[in-house]
Parts: C-alpha cells; sequence; structure tokens
C-alpha cells in the first residue's frame, strides 16, 4: 500500500512540475500582432486603420533595466511609440494609450501616460534616431519607479510611474505602412556616460534639419534607401551663412556605392527629398559628375569630379554694404518678420519650382558670388540670389555608404 501511495505521489509531482514549466513557458512568451518579427527587426503589417503592438517577454528589472530602439523606416506617418506595458495589454492599442502604460511617441514627440491625449515631452523622432527607454533601478520599490526615456543617448525626461504586479515590459507600437525597428533588448544605458554621449552628439544642434541623416559628432552618415531619386538624405545646418561665418567644408570619408554627395546653399524650407541645386532657391557641386546645379534637375560641366578623401568647399563673397538680417550675437529667428507674413503652405508650392530663375527674381535678397573650394582651391564661382531668410550650408546623399566629416566653422579658430 505505501509502495502504491509513493508511486502516486511520484506520478502526481512530475505533473506539476510539467504544469509550472508549461506556465513559465506561457508566462515568458513575447507576444504580438500587425508585426512581422525577423530577428531583432520589427515591421509593420497592418492596414494603417489598425494598431500592431509588440510587447517582449520579459519586464525591466534592475538587471535589465533599459533598452533601445532603432527607427529604421518612418513609413507613411512614422506613428511608432516605444514604451512600457503591463504583460498582458491590449495589442489593438498604442503603448500609453492604456492605463498603467506609458510611451514616447516619435511621430509628435508627446508622451502617453495611461491616456489616448498625450502631452508635450520632447522632441519628434525620425528614421535613424534611437529611442530608449528605461528605468532606474534605485528606485524599483514601494509600488512606484521612475521610467525614462532617451533619444539618441540623450535623456529626455522622465515620469514617477506606479508599477504593475508582473512588471513593466518593453513594447513598441506602429500605426501606418512602411514602419519598421530594430530592437535592443539588451542595451546599456547609465548616467556615468552621459557626459561622453553628449560630447559625442554634440554638434547635432548645428544641424536644424536631418532626414535620413545620421549625425555622430562631425561625421554625417547616409541611412535611406537609396533606391530611387526620391530617396534624398538633407542634412542642413541650423544657421545660414554671414558675413561673420561665411564658408563650410566636407571632407568625403566613404563615397559609398555612387558618390552622390552635393554640398551647397538653399533656402531653409527646401524639399526634403531633392538634392541641393535641384530645386528653386539652391546652387549646389555634385561630387559624383562635377557639375554645378542651380535651380535646377540638369547641371552644368563645373569643377573635377571628387572622391574618397577630397575636401570639398562652399563659401558666399558678399559684397562690402552687405547687411545680415540679424544682429551681431543674435540667433537667426525662423519665424517670418512682422509685415511679411507668409503662407508656407503655398509659397512654395510644386507648380511654383518650375518657375525657375524668375521666380528667384521675385524674392526679397540680393546677388551675392557663391564659390566653390576642392581641396583648398576655388574651382569656381555662380552669381546667385540670396532667397529671403539667407542661405543655409545643405548637404545631400543618395547612396548607401556614404558618410562624410563637415567642418561649418573652418575658418573660425
Amino acid at each position: 500500500m505505501d509502495d502504491i501511495n509513493l508511486h502516486y505521489r511520484f506520478l502526481n509531482w512530475r505533473r506539476r512540475i510539467r504544469e509550472i514549466r508549461e506556465v513559465r513557458a506561457v508566462r515568458y512568451q513575447e507576444r504580438y500582432k500587425r508585426m512581422l518579427k525577423d530577428g531583432d527587426t520589427l515591421s509593420y503589417q497592418g492596414n494603417s486603420d489598425e494598431v500592431g503592438c509588440y510587447v517582449a517577454s520579459r519586464p525591466l528589472s534592475k538587471g535589465n533595466c533599459y533598452f533601445e530602439v532603432t527607427i529604421m523606416d518612418t513609413g507613411v506617418r512614422g506613428t511608432i511609440a516605444v514604451g512600457l506595458v503591463p504583460q498582458y495589454y491590449k495589442l489593438d492599442h498604442q503603448p500609453g494609450w492604456l492605463p498603467h502604460s506609458i510611451a514616447y511617441h516619435a511621430d509628435d514627440g508627446k508622451l502617453y501616460n495611461g491616456n489616448p491625449v498625450g502631452q508635450q515631452f520632447g522632441p519628434k523622432c525620425n528614421r535613424g534616431d534611437r529611442i530608449g527607454c528605461g528605468i532606474y533601478a534605485d528606485t524599483f520599490d514601494a509600488g512606484l519607479t521612475t521610467v525614462f526615456f532617451t533619444k539618441n543617448g540623450k535623456e529626455v525626461g522622465s515620469v514617477v510611474v506606479p508599477v504593475a504586479p508582473d512588471g513593466l515590459f518593453p513594447a513598441i507600437g506602429m500605426h501606418s505602412l512602411g514602419e519598421e525597428v530594430r530592437l535592443d533588448l539588451q542595451a546599456e544605458w547609465g548616467r556615468e556616460e552621459e557626459d561622453s554621449v553628449m560630447m559625442v552628439d554634440s554638434h547635432e544642434d548645428e544641424w536644424g534639419r536631418l532626414y535620413d541623416v545620421r549625425v555622430s559628432g562631425t561625421l554625417l552618415e547616409y541611412i535611406g534607401k537609396g533606391k530611387s531619386i526620391m530617396d534624398v538624405g538633407l542634412a542642413q545646418a541650423r544657421q545660414p551663412l554671414c558675413t561673420r561665418s561665411h564658408y563650410f567644408e566636407v571632407e568625403i570619408v566613404d563615397p559609398g556605392e555612387k558618390c552622390y554627395i552635393a554640398l551647397g546653399l538653399a533656402r531653409r524650407d527646401y524639399p526634403k527629398n531633392r538634392h541641393p541645386g535641384w530645386s528653386r532657391g539652391s546652387v549646389a557641386y555634385h561630387a559624383d559628375d562635377g557639375k554645378i546645379f542651380h535651380g535646377s534637375g540638369v547641371g552644368d560641366p563645373f569643377g573635377p569630379r571628387c572622391f574618397e578623401g577630397d575636401i570639398m568647399g562652399c563659401g558666399i563673397m558678399f559684397p562690402r554694404d552687405y547687411e545680415d538680417e540679424v544682429d551681431d550675437g543674435e540667433a537667426v529667428d525662423d519665424r517670418p518678420k512682422p509685415g511679411r507674413v507668409q503662407n508656407f503652405l503655398y509659397l512654395y508650392d510644386e507648380d511654383e519650382e518650375e518657375e525657375g530663375d524668375d521666380a528667384d527674381q521675385e524674392q526679397e535678397g540680393r546677388k551675392v558670388m557663391v564659390f566653390f573650394t576642392r581641396n583648398g582651391k576655388i574651382i569656381g564661382k555662380r552669381e546667385v540670389m540670396v532667397p529671403a531668410g539667407g542661405f543655409y550650408p545643405t548637404i545631400g546623399m543618395l547612396s548607401s555608404g556614404e558618410k562624410v566629416k563637415v567642418d561649418l566653422h573652418p575658418l573660425s579658430g
């Protein structure tokens, strides 16, 4: 009799172990809907009317308190969210929309904290940006923790939130065709690294607009698709050239597949998918063919082609009586000046792009001499009309692997 009881105890014990393993297998299983997961890459698979959501298999903890998402493609709307949610979060809602969840949304830079209405929180994020989310391990008690978010290694902000009984699980949401991200659940970030990270990224503040271009110190790297002429990567400086800073240079670090690299000057609201020089209000020297493009998609022979290691420069020879639009020490104000109200929706509409140089004459400004250099020697000049608001240093790239090093102030110091 004792042997029979022992046998049944043994069977119950084995069954209990199997049940525990099954429960743990279910508990630590990643969940996702309307997404395709290929290794560490997640891509949206819905029809843009429905949310796609991914929830990691394990919550953040003191030993693993941070993760990052790199935006590979913003798709149609860039409605990508990164945050933390309860384990069994509803997968047809963006992280941050439902109670006990929190997320930073790339398309509007808002923080959603258990509410479908977000609060302004940080900058918007584009292709190539890294969004990080973590918890401060030393605050992980009493049912509360401090959640923080980062962009390209810099902390954007933090907020104290309650912790769900099962913990807070990394989550990514997407909501439009073409969106794709790369997930790193083992990423590391710490306060002690912040100073060095900020030193590397400090040059990002010099750029007013970045599209399909990643900044790392003075290095610009093309991260676009490079499959058609609509995939131009554009970097435009925050400040226009002026009498105090009238020249900048670009060194070709890697020509990539085609060396479709261009540097020049463009109006502030220049189209993001057009190489500098191709559209009105711009002039540029193109490395791949040595041509100059001035408000037209057809270039003129101008100088030699440029290759890896070459340094291309661009500057303005201002007339002696030229007056900058701002006083010394003042930052350029991007807002229209009183009395010059501009409707940017129609001011530069696509029909006007066909008007060429005649439209330039209608804008405020005066003629200046723009010059280009190669390895320190002037190769040519072109007289152009300065558009209202000034000429901004602008760099374009269009083929995989292209990298350039930029010096926006080579004549200072």
